[in-house]
């Protein structure tokens, strides 16, 4: 079985507008669909794929070029600076999946040994903002937390989900939801069966959080989905379950509550990129 598998958020919505619609389906670009349409054709090839041999590893460009120096031509080589003993090595990991037969973006996030989200590796990411290679999407983790800082060596492990045609719904100025301690609690929603994996029922538990940029949807593990709006300085949010695809959600920015309507969220599917080794 093969693995299916910056954290920049693009804020869509004023909380001035007033029953304000932004569906998430707009149209993706040519280049997209294509990317897409090539997408589709490893996925169908990636079971044959898993039984061809390893290729073995040609020359790197920089061995195949180096030029041949006699011993009379050959320079002093200059003095090795000392290296600082508190220089971080350099780590980069790559990772390479298989993205769910869905059009949509992409988050995908890294998660320690006990399952904490330390890096949000891509957040709404287009197909675009990822390399196509033999095996799917590739990217590349340096091993650091979104704080930047050097992670230790260890096995991690990286999934994420592709969000579909979600339509987000500016409902304007409200009040406080009535029961504000239950609003609060996260929301079960279910997603599209993904066909690289073996859940029957899969669902994901959706919250909403807020930061200095604005609101957004995200998991209970706190990996970033969907923006909701881009309204600063806020105090509080609630979400609550309106219907099977759908969640009610307010923000309150000290001074007046918003409250949005977020549709399509059965248009979503989980993937898993498995294990990585970071050294």
């Amino acid at each position: 079985m093969f693995n299916s598998c910056h954290v920049e958020r693009s804020r869509g919505i004023s909380r001035y507008s007033l029953r304000k619609v932004r569906d998430i389906s707009t149209s993706l670009d040519m280049t997209t669909r294509v990317s897409f349409a090539f997408l589709i054709a490893i996925w169908a090839s990636a079971t044959f794929a898993q039984e061809s041999p390893t290729p073995i590893p040609s020359p790197t460009v920089e061995e195949s070029l180096s030029p041949s120096i006699s011993p009379a031509e050959s320079p002093t080589p200059a003095p090795v600076p000392a290296q600082t003993p508190s220089a971080s090595p350099a780590r980069s990991v790559r990772i390479s999946f298989v993205p769910p037969p869905l059009e949509g973006t992409i988050s995908l996030g890294i998660y320690d040994k006990s399952g904490k989200l330390v890096r949000v590796l891509h957040q709404e990411a287009q197909l675009n903002e990822f390399a196509i290679g033999a095996d799917g999407l590739v990217t590349q983790w340096n091993g650091r937390n979104d704080e930047e800082q050097d992670l230790p060596a260890g096995r991690y492990h990286s999934r994420g989900y592709v969000i579909g045609p979600l339509k987000v719904e500016d409902l304007g100025e409200s009040s406080a939801p009535q029961m504000e301690s239950k609003a609060n609690a996260k929301v079960k929603m279910k997603l599209v069966r993904n066909p690289l994996r073996k859940e029957k029922r899969p669902f994901v538990e959706l919250g909403i959080g807020f930061d200095s940029d604005g609101s957004y949807l995200k998991t209970s593990d706190d990996l970033p989905l969907l923006t909701i709006s881009e309204t600063p300085n806020l105090s509080r949010v609630w979400i609550t379950k309106k219907n099977e695809d759908a969640v009610d959600v307010w923000q309150d920015d000290g001074n007046k509550v918003y409250q949005f309507h977020i549709s399509n969220l059965d248009q979503m599917m989980a993937f898993d990129c498995g294990e990585l080794e970071l050294k």
